[in-house]
């Protein structure tokens, strides 16, 4: 369905039906986000707006985390899968739906198949982490077939899409569908109604921007003073690059990592929606956070207030420190999701630990005399460094070949005494840098 199918699509059919017509917001109202939100009640968890006092005071201003990570399916996109399900017809339903997700869109979708006995396809890429593929399943049960293709999302949602055209099933988009994106826009009104009042600034993730559209079309009619600080992941900005460009443009590269926002183009409707807002004096600015930075907010998540977080879901409050914010203002953090799996937990504590500056990666080519690791061990390493990886790189011939050795320094600023101290020790050492082609095939 096109852009101008999609703005037009008749009452009767689940598309925008709110008295007065189409507005600048692109045929979306918030009219449609407030009918959006009496269908999907009784469904959905109302979450809880939480004050985070470590985030507080961190910035000077009053920050409340928005919980959605608390919903039945640990993330927000239920609101916009049952808003979108909830309006077919009968005959839709009875050919049964398809969806691509990188796995929370699909565990909405799922449940929404179950709540609604509606029979599913649901396509993921192979990369989507296990726990997410077992929430999936639990949440659908026999109302699901899940399909794994490809390594990103945009593979699974080209093999969903044939899947569509091959036998009928009504796809069900995870954002570029007015009906999803009023679904998640009501999140901006129980922000409005839980605070009592507008906050002065709401940080939203993005991906493919169904979240960030819902809010600007509902913030635009009922508070238009709030400022929107959309957050994308530096290896998958494709809002960023859709602004530059004037529209969405497809990225070359993609870094799956932050899996529930690693989308490569953003959509047609989400872009349609919030452009206005991103113009020069809008609402609307975009920052781009590292990975590694992610990870770091995650741990503190889970350690100060005892949130389990996914990458996405951490997004937000990632980018406080980069955002110009006014001593005293209130701000609302989206905490989007909470599917993570256990597993990527030592990927995550590697990365924080190299945002940090802590932890660094050489190879070091030994002198082959007695004593060589022990004078490194003794010489070279400082009184609260740790050797956390020691390996040699030639396996078969230790004699000859150079060893990866991976340091975690007690404080990040100790690591120019750790490269004086090599640099005059009598062997070679080469550092490998984050980023490097060396270190990601090595790490």
């Amino acid at each position: 369905m096109s852009v101008s199918e999609q703005l037009d699509v008749p009452a009767g059919s689940g598309g925008p039906t709110a008295a007065g017509g189409p507005t600048a917001a692109g045929g979306l109202t918030a009219a449609d986000v407030e009918q959006a939100a009496r269908r999907i009640a009784g469904v959905i968890e109302r979450t809880p707006l939480q004050p985070c006092d470590r985030l507080s005071q961190a910035t000077g201003t009053q920050v409340y985390l928005k919980r959605e990570d608390l919903q039945v399916v640990r993330s927000y996109k239920l609101r916009g899968a049952y808003n979108l399900m909830s309006q077919l017809t009968s005959d839709e339903r009875a050919a049964g739906v398809v969806c691509a997700s990188a796995g929370n869109h699909a565990q909405g979708v799922a449940f929404a198949c179950r709540s609604l006995g509606i029979s599913g396809t649901i396509y993921l890429p192979r990369t989507t982490p296990r726990q997410k593929r077992d929430r999936i399943r639990a949440h659908g049960g026999d109302q699901v077939e899940l399909l794994l293709v490809g390594d990103t999302f945009d593979d699974a949602a080209e093999a969903a899409a044939q899947h569509a055209v091959d036998t009928g099933a009504i796809m069900v988009r995870p954002f570029d569908d007015l009906r999803t994106i009023a679904g998640q826009g009501t999140i901006a009104a129980e922000i409005l109604e839980d605070l009592g009042r507008a906050p002065d600034v709401i940080v939203v993730p993005v991906g493919g921007g169904g979240l960030v559209a819902g809010l600007t079309v509902y913030l635009r009619e009922h508070a238009p003073q709030v400022r929107i600080a959309a957050v994308e992941p530096v290896g998958a900005a494709s809002l960023t690059a859709a602004l530059v460009a004037g529209g969405p443009v497809r990225l070359e590269t993609l870094d799956p990592f932050v899996d529930g926002a690693a989308v490569r183009r953003i959509g047609d409707l989400t872009y349609a929606l919030v452009a206005p807002s991103a113009q020069p004096g809008g609402v609307l600015g975009v920052t781009s956070v590292e990975a590694g930075a992610i990870c770091t907010e995650m741990l503190s998540l889970y350690q100060n207030e005892g949130i389990i977080s996914e990458p996405a879901g951490a997004l937000s409050v990632t980018a406080l420190p980069l955002l110009d914010l006014t001593p005293g203002s209130t701000v609302v953090c989206l905490i989007s999701g909470g599917n993570n799996d256990v597993s990527r937990y030592g990927e995550i504590v590697e990365r924080s630990l190299v945002h940090s500056g802590l932890k660094h990666y050489f190879l070091v080519d030994f002198p082959q005399e007695p004593g060589a690791l022990r004078r490194f061990l003794d010489d070279v390493l400082g009184p609260d460094d740790d050797i956390t990886l020691f390996e040699y790189v030639k396996r078969n011939n230790r004699e000859t070949g150079a060893a990866l050795v991976g340091i975690e320094l007690g404080v990040a600023g100790s690591l120019p005494g750790l490269l004086e101290r090599m640099a005059a020790a009598p062997m070679d050492v080469e550092r490998i840098e984050p980023g490097s082609a060396a270190y990601r095939f090595l790490m």
